[in-house]
């Protein structure tokens, strides 16, 4: 279940706001903008669709004064998924998707319980009758998350004795502790002696609340004593694994996850949630200005950003969402002027598939900042409207003379001279640097020209249809159509002939390398190849 486009019409701070094209790869969707932008009163609207199915609601009085903007207009929201299945609520009536309502789960900014209490209600649970009656309100559920999550578990051990069996203990071990324990070291870093790990539970009683004892080393810590950033990442963690069952095909919306987390720790939340707790049938949005979130929804696949700030609410507004290719977007979470200073010296290169962290471990230091781009489009398109960032391309199978041709058309698009990324990464000399035991580099070569001539068949037929996919034929210079001199290249036994064109990413099994434990990460700190990428970047 993805939504592709939402409408509000006299809603809360809106008179009539737009956002669509939200592409159905978008597991997470991250509302951006300034304190007062409006980002709320999205999460407002989900929250208002499931409202006849909460156990408590406003009056219609209070409805009005919360929910509408003008008072002699109903409010309205539209909700459009990927599906084409839609949900249109006016004023008190559900027009279409009384079902679909039901999708919606949220949790509030306001969800922070600091010590467990004896107030659960479990049976609420399965219908989310256990919500506050508005976003705004103070959200408790995490009462009954912990008292569900110690049933389970009960239940789990307790179930087989009646039958003569004995508990799988492995098994409630892998449902229950370990996903908890595994997803709080990755999103606080350390290890078992330095971040927190579930240790164990004590049950409710009469006069006493359940509790969830922790461990951080040595000592033990209930979860009342627990920091309040470390509670943050509990309460998050514990409902999703309680409430795991509801969470498929659902829209999930959590206002501000990113409470209280440092930086380093914002980006490792939301993707161990993205990644791990979100169904791929499900969709998250969340809200935050805060610089963790916004760098990981700006380099992940599955994530749109929406930017809401300085809107004007008493207008017409349409919105979609945000290109990554702009440095801009950062701007919600650090001034413009301080993103100047801290990047003040360097020169910004767009990189395409994404291998920005090894360019830029080898040529940082010589005043170079890489940025990721997921494709040579993406690339060409950034660096044609921004004349002050390079773009750096793979050759792939463009002629030298058609590289010359696009450089004297756009001098600040830097291409390789060799087909990929991995041609520099695996090159005999590349390889030779690190001085591997047992490396012959004859022996190297010998194989590469053997893997490209049992290929080249299949290498040269796709040679065309991969030309047919390049922007620069459509937007800087013409493809003449001939192919001959990258045919005749490939066939050469030549190496400097044909490794140009023989792309390594794509074509070389690297079977033959296992032998010399190597690593992309030193491959790329090598003298040879900060050479040799710089060598393209300055020409």
């Amino acid at each position: 279940m993805k939504v592709s486009k939402i409408e509000l019409v006299n809603f809360k701070r809106f008179t009539d706001l737009t956002i669509s094209d939200i592409p159905e790869t978008a597991k997470l969707v991250l509302l951006i903008g300034s304190n007062g932008s409006g980002k709320s009163s999205l999460f407002d609207a989900f929250d208002w669709l499931n409202v006849p199915y909460k156990a408590r609601t406003y009056s219609d009085d209070e409805a009005s004064d919360y929910y509408q903007k003008k008072k002699n207009e109903e409010p309205k929201v539209v909700v459009k998924f990927t599906s084409g299945d839609l949900i249109e609520k006016t004023g008190y009536n559900i027009i279409k998707g009384t079902e679909l309502v039901k999708k919606f789960i949220g949790r509030s900014s306001i969800r922070i319980v600091p010590r467990n209490s004896n107030d659960a209600n479990p049976s609420a649970v399965s219908t989310d009758m256990d919500s506050p009656i508005t976003y705004i309100e103070n959200d408790t559920r995490f009462i009954n998350d912990v008292f569900l999550y110690i049933q389970k578990i009960n239940q789990a051990l307790r179930e087989p004795v009646f039958s003569g069996k004995q508990a799988d203990t492995l098994k409630i071990f892998r449902d229950f502790i370990e996903p908890l324990n595994s997803s709080l070291l990755k999103i606080f870093g350390g290890d078992e002696t330095t971040t927190i790990q579930i240790a164990e539970f004590q049950d409710a009683t009469p006069r006493t609340p359940a509790k969830l004892i922790f461990k951080k080393g040595e000592s033990k810590i209930n979860y009342d004593l627990l920091s309040h950033g470390e509670k943050q990442v509990i309460i998050l963690l514990i409902n999703f694994i309680a409430r795991k069952e509801y969470y498929s095909n659902s829209i999930i919306f959590i206002d501000e996850m990113d409470n209280h987390l440092n930086t380093a720790l914002q980006a490792s939340l939301l993707e161990e949630i993205v990644t791990k707790w979100i169904s791929d049938d499900s969709q998250l949005w969340t809200a935050s200005h805060a610089l963790g979130f916004i760098d990981y929804a700006r380099n992940s696949d599955i994530a749109s950003i929406i930017d809401l700030n300085l809107i004007n609410f008493d207008t017409k507004q349409e919105l979609i969402p945000l290109s990554k290719n702009k440095l801009e977007v950062y701007e919600i979470a650090i001034p413009k002027a301080t993103i100047a200073s801290i990047l003040k010296g360097y020169k910004l290169v767009i990189v395409e598939n994404k291998n920005d962290e090894y360019f830029n471990s080898a040529l940082g230091q010589d005043g170079f900042l890489f940025l990721p781009a997921n494709n040579n489009r993406e690339v060409f398109l950034t660096v044609k409207s921004d004349k002050d960032k390079l773009g750096l391309r793979d050759r792939d199978y463009l002629k030298s003379e058609e590289i010359e041709k696009i450089r004297g058309q756009l001098p600040n698009l830097k291409i390789l001279l060799l087909s990929t990324f991995e041609n520099y990464i695996y090159h005999p000399d590349n390889f030779g640097e690190l001085r591997y035991a047992k490396f012959d580099k004859e022996e190297y070569i010998a194989e590469i020209l053997r893997q490209k001539n049992e290929k080249l068949i299949d290498v040269v037929s796709e040679i065309g249809t991969s030309r047919t996919h390049y922007i620069e034929f459509k937007d800087c210079i013409k493809d003449d159509g001939n192919i001959k001199p990258i045919t005749e290249a490939l066939k050469s036994n030549i190496f400097d002939d044909f490794y140009p064109f023989f792309n390594m990413k794509k074509h070389f099994n690297k079977k033959y390398l296992t032998r010399f434990n190597y690593t992309i990460s030193d491959l790329a700190k090598t003298q040879w190849f900060r050479g040799e990428i710089l060598r393209v970047l300055n020409s």
